[in-house]
């Protein structure tokens, strides 16, 4: 479990995280938005225990980050988007270096390092030294590491930055199962396709302050009700176009040459019943109709226009903010 309520850090005049409150309970994934320099780093800094909050108060694992935040870096893992192994060392020496870190006895650490390493299918290089692994092995060791003193919460940085689309699909779903085993999941990530599979709930933030928080879609729903719709026809229909100009709710009418149509509706439950029987009385062979409503991606634009984040709501949750 992850609390924050009003998390803030300065760097002399600089507000680099600003009045932040964050609630990730166990078995659940939220993911940090941002771009560049908006205080996703120093707010997982700050969450895992590396960096003093200014103000404002935090739990981590039943551990507060002010008080006592050598139990926290205790209870957490943190994986970087930079890996930072000791390459000339095989796996399971550079991984039992970290469980005599963590105070795991040998046994117990060697047993441990076995299972990750069967877990993440890196059994056949253990003998090997890292400097040779591709990204992708690295990215699995880091998090072996991390997992090593089997912590009740995980930090993720930007832990797919880099890997090729197979290598980043295999470990999406690693990050899956880690989160089906209960625990509290912070990711930071500039792929929103990324966020969207796998966050039960996002917060975006600029300027270090959070302007935006809720579920994928809940965030897509809030930032237009607008819904895009797509009639596929077999063949084109005539007086199709003259049908569905009379549907009130029905704006944006376009026809293209294969005569599919497209059109856009506030009132998608209403409308395209409406409208899909007007076609079929007219004489049209529907084969598809496909709704589209905002993607992620333009909810993440909306967060970062030009408003104050002040006057921008934090919507689509279950649960309000602390």
């Amino acid at each position: 479990m992850i609390e924050a309520v009003g998390l803030t850090r300065r760097f002399g005049d600089l507000v680099a995280v600003d009045d932040l409150s964050l609630r990730v309970p166990d078995g659940a994934i939220l993911a940090l938005l941002g771009p560049n320099g908006a205080g996703k780093t120093t707010t997982v800094r700050m969450l895992a225990g590396l960096l003093t909050p200014t103000a404002g108060t935090a739990t981590v694992a039943g551990y507060d980050v002010r008080h006592d935040p050598a139990a926290v870096r205790g209870h957490v893992g943190l994986v970087t988007d930079v890996p930072g192994l000791y390459e000339q060392m095989t796996m399971p020496d550079y991984l039992g270096f970290f469980g005599r870190i963590y105070g795991l006895s040998g046994d117990a650490s060697r047993r441990r390092i076995d299972d990750l390493l069967g877990f993440f299918a890196l059994d056949e290089q253990r003998r090997a030294r890292m400097a040779g692994f591709s990204r992708g092995m690295k990215q699995k060791v880091a998090l072996a590491r991390a997992l090593l003193h089997e912590p009740q919460v995980l930090f993720l940085d930007e832990p797919t930055s880099g890997l090729d689309p197979l290598a980043a699909r295999a470990l999406r779903d690693v990050i899956l199962e880690l989160k089906h085993a209960s625990r509290s999941i912070v990711l930071t990530t500039h792929d929103l396709a990324e966020a969207e599979r796998l966050a039960d709930e996002v917060a975006i933030i600029r300027h270090g302050r959070l302007v935006a928080r809720g579920t994928p879609a809940g965030l897509r729903a809030g930032s237009s009700t607008e819904t895009r719709v797509r009639v596929e026809l077999a063949i084109p229909c005539p007086g199709a176009v003259a049908a569905l100009a009379r549907v009130e709710g029905l704006d944006d009418l376009r026809v293209d040459g294969a005569g599919h149509l497209d059109f856009r509706t506030r009132r998608p439950t209403e409308v395209n019943p409406l409208a899909i029987s007007r076609l079929v009385a007219t004489g049209a062979s529907v084969v598809s109709v496909t709704c589209e409503v905002r993607t992620l991606e333009e909810a993440y634009a909306a967060a970062m226009s030009e408003i104050d984040p002040a006057a921008l709501p934090v919507t689509g949750s279950e649960e309000a903010a602390p």
